[in-house]
């Protein structure tokens, strides 16, 4: 299985709370000295600060060296985890064109659209024993078209609402264990850009922030081949 993590998110998010809970508590306290002027405990305080963020960035580091890029082929899960379930996402249709939308009043690109089908499915061989079949409402999602000169590029707001309905489910809709839905989403490349890559991963600052997370600092990619 693909995912976008390489040490459990559970874990993760627990060893992030609880060093953000340390740290605070640590912070407070060497607020408190200061005020007291009790400056040499206040040293103290700092450097347990010090050696406490130290021992957590060297956990992400040592996650992140130990991640590798993968390259998935068309077809291919990736898969997301939401703490007790998993959501797999995959690479179907992948179509260009000048124009899109109504053939009356189309859009036309500047240079080429690039237009990519996401499936987005809630894989209900992954929840918890006790979710049930609630509602999972998917994290934010950013999606990124490298081309084979490097060079990135974001879905084209223009071009989505010119698609509008025809461009199906939006991506942060909600599913129920089983269910999926499929996204269209339209990128405008100079003439001469040469698809190659999709990444597909989570948009919330935090994550970065999360050991063994893909948005982590020097963490490997998955990406779709394209």
């Amino acid at each position: 299985m693909f995912t976008n993590v390489n040490f459990p998110a559970p874990l993760g998010v627990i060893a992030l709370l609880g060093f953000g809970f340390l740290l605070l508590v640590v912070a407070a306290f060497l607020l408190y000295l200061l005020l007291r002027r009790n400056f040499s405990r206040a040293r103290l305080a700092l450097l347990a600060a010090t050696l406490l963020t130290g021992l957590y960035l060297a956990a992400v580091l040592v996650f992140s060296a130990s991640s590798s890029e993968q390259l998935l082929a068309r077809g291919q899960e990736k898969h997301f985890c939401e703490l007790d379930c998993h959501l797999a996402y995959s690479i179907g249709e992948v179509t260009q064109g000048k124009t899109i939308g109504n053939p009356t009043q189309p859009a036309t690109a500047v240079g080429m659209f690039t237009l990519i089908s996401v499936k987005t499915r809630f894989d209900e061989k992954t929840i918890g024993p006790s979710r049930g079949n609630s509602e999972l409402y998917p994290n934010p999602r950013t999606l990124t078209l490298v081309d084979t000169q490097g060079r990135s590029y974001q879905p084209s707001p223009a071009a989505q609402a010119a698609l509008a309905s025809q461009a199906g489910t939006p991506i942060s809709t909600p599913l129920r264990p089983g269910e999926s839905y499929t996204t269209t989403f339209i990128f405008d490349l100079p003439p001469e850009a040469k698809p190659a890559t999709l990444l597909i991963n989570e948009s919330d600052w935090i994550t970065h922030l999360i050991i063994g997370h893909e948005n982590s600092f020097l963490h490997k990619k998955t990406r779709f081949q394209l």
